[in-house]
């Protein structure tokens, strides 16, 4: 997703296994992308909305956390919160 070269990966469903999507598409993500995509949205949100690639860079809550990633090295790994907005998602 962050286009950047040499990084390890890690499956990403596209759909949310816990919402159907054992057995849908896959995209192979870096660590801190996959990480921040699942700090930041639901899975519900990820099924409902975000269920491809392409609506995933388009969302204004990513693409800022892109345009910072593509800009550092490889070897980085960062530590991830979950956004408030999330977690206020959660306790409900």
């Amino acid at each position: 997703m962050c286009e950047r070269e040499g990084v390890e990966t890690t499956i990403h469903h596209l759909t949310p296994r816990e919402e159907g999507g054992s057995f849908l598409p896959t995209a192979n993500l870096c660590i801190p992308c996959h990480k921040q995509i699942h700090a930041i949205y639901s899975n519900k949100e990820l099924a409902n909305r975000l269920m491809t690639l392409e609506r995933l860079k388009d969302d204004e809550e990513i693409k800022k956390f892109l345009k910072w990633i593509k800009k550092q090295p490889p070897e980085v790994l960062i530590k991830t919160k979950k956004a408030k907005n999330r977690k206020s998602k959660l306790r409900r």
